[in-house]
């Protein structure tokens, strides 16, 4: 774009503003970094994207001289449990031992934290955010772009029941149990009730629905092995979910779980760490999502004992397996933590995305969390949160997430250094990250900022 052009945008467009000057981006598609570039913010959208100098004659601008570092989309973590990643698991399911304020707080907390790590829109995959997300997008909370699930979907024993067999059985006039009473889980049986509460949690305000379709490493009573809900209840779910406009993923490890899925209209698998060849192949026959996570037996791994740490290593292991199967196949593979109960390992957000450099280069890892992972929030389409026009009807309306590219939303990181040469500069945002943009607000800068007119960005350090 010329400066004339420049200068009737300018005119055009007389609000406030952000300037990156001398910037290289990486856009979250190409595998390498631009030349030296300028990029001018607008409201809360990429503007101008040009070498040449841009001259925002009648905006109030923040100009920030980037001084040749790497400008590049704010990180996606596509599967997180806000609400229960930084506490105690015997907290996270009894209302009795935390009042409602103090787990609020303690979400409000793990919502910023997040944020200033780098990540600026999170897929939050079970637990009750609602209230989070709308103090979020209306400036009272520091924290990411949520879209969330609401409770996780199970039937009777499965992944999301955490009631003891004291409680059983479950008769018409039964209480609630404490996590269903949080908005955690939601126990369903039957497609009456499936239906039920799948529209429950879109009446809430669910941007996407999960169900668990097979047992788990943290719950009590599932194997690991164990299919869950038929295929006739999975389609109900679909469904109901298609005609809101959005789509179902379901928390799967075996082969079975994730073919019974599939054949009911299930667009995307939480984890699959356990899939075979056959699998792979049916995924890539159906075009269907996998959100991958790297469990690994390391420092990342919760803490598990007897039953639920065999399962645990039955997981680690099979981890490798999944990977080299989403690569063989070409799926659509997404990235994410599903930290739970540990303030610890949520704070090694990026470490955990560095960790994919065992099966990934620095642009492909960085591409994932990213665009890749923005593809999969778009599937939410009517539903999406965040189509960043205004009377938008149609999800290819809605504004890009993911990119660095003019018209696209303002979620930006500026690193110091190359992460592209070096992912592990991820996992020190602290230190790395010297500005952090989401929706064309300043929450994080470490440079001097040269400001012409008002800067009203809070800043969050």
């Amino acid at each position: 774009m010329g400066l004339t052009a420049q200068w009737a945008l300018a005119q055009e467009y007389p609000r406030a503003a952000t300037l990156f000057e001398n910037v290289q981006i990486f856009d979250g598609t190409s595998e390498e970094l631009s030349e030296k570039t300028n990029v001018l913010v607008v409201d809360n959208i990429i503007k101008v994207i040009s070498t040449e100098p841009i001259i925002p004659k009648y905006l109030s601008v923040t100009t920030i001289n980037g001084e040749g570092r790497v400008l590049m989309p704010g990180l996606i973590d596509a599967h997180v449990h806000l609400y229960m990643a930084t506490l105690p698991p015997e907290l996270s399911v009894s209302p009795d031992m935390m009042t409602p304020e103090e787990l609020e707080q303690n979400a409000e907390k793990a919502a910023t934290d997040t944020l200033m790590r780098g990540f600026t829109s999170v897929r939050d995959m079970a637990g009750p955010v609602f209230n989070l997300k709308r103090a979020i997008d209306a400036g009272k909370v520091v924290g990411p772009r949520i879209y969330p699930s609401g409770a996780m979907i199970s039937q009777t024993s499965g992944h999301g029941d955490y009631r003891t067999p004291a409680d059983l059985p479950r008769t018409p006039t039964s209480p609630l149990s404490p996590a269903e009473e949080l908005g955690i889980g939601a126990i369903a049986d039957g497609v009456p009730e499936v239906l039920r509460a799948t529209r429950e949690q879109l009446m809430k305000g669910a941007s996407q629905i999960k169900l668990a379709a097979g047992g788990g490493v943290s719950s009590n009573y599932d194997p690991l092995d164990v299919s869950q809900y038929t295929e006739a209840e999975f389609s109900a779910a679909v469904e109901a979910a298609e005609d809101w406009g959005t789509y179902v993923t379901v928390h799967a490890y075996t082969p079975r779980a994730i073919q019974k899925a599939i054949r009911a209209g299930v667009k995307c698998i939480e984890h699959g760490q356990l899939m075979d060849e056959e699998t792979a192949k049916i995924m890539q026959e159906k075009d269907i999502w996998l959100s991958l996570q790297p469990f690994l037996d390391d420092e990342d791994a919760n803490p598990q004992e007897g039953e639920k740490r065999e399962k645990q290593l039955l997981v680690a292991k099979g981890t490798d397996i999944a990977y080299n199967l989403a690569k063989e196949y070409n799926l659509k593979t997404a990235w994410g933590t599903d930290t739970l109960f540990s303030a610890k390992l949520a704070a090694r957000q990026g470490a955990k995305l560095a960790k994919l450099e065992r099966w990934y280069t620095s642009a492909e890892v960085l591409k994932m969390a990213t665009s890749t992972n923005a593809q999969l929030l778009a599937m939410s389409g009517l539903r999406n949160p965040y189509p960043g026009k205004l009377g938008v009807v149609k999800p290819e309306d809605a504004r890009a997430l993911g990119v660095v590219k003019e018209d696209a939303l303002a979620d930006l990181l500026l690193v110091d250094g190359n992460p592209l040469e070096d992912i592990k500069l991820i996992e020190d945002p602290a230190q790395n990250f010297v500005v952090i943009m989401k929706d064309g607000k300043i929450y994080k800068n470490k440079l001097p900022a040269s400001d012409e007119g008002d800067n009203s960005g809070e800043q969050v350090d």
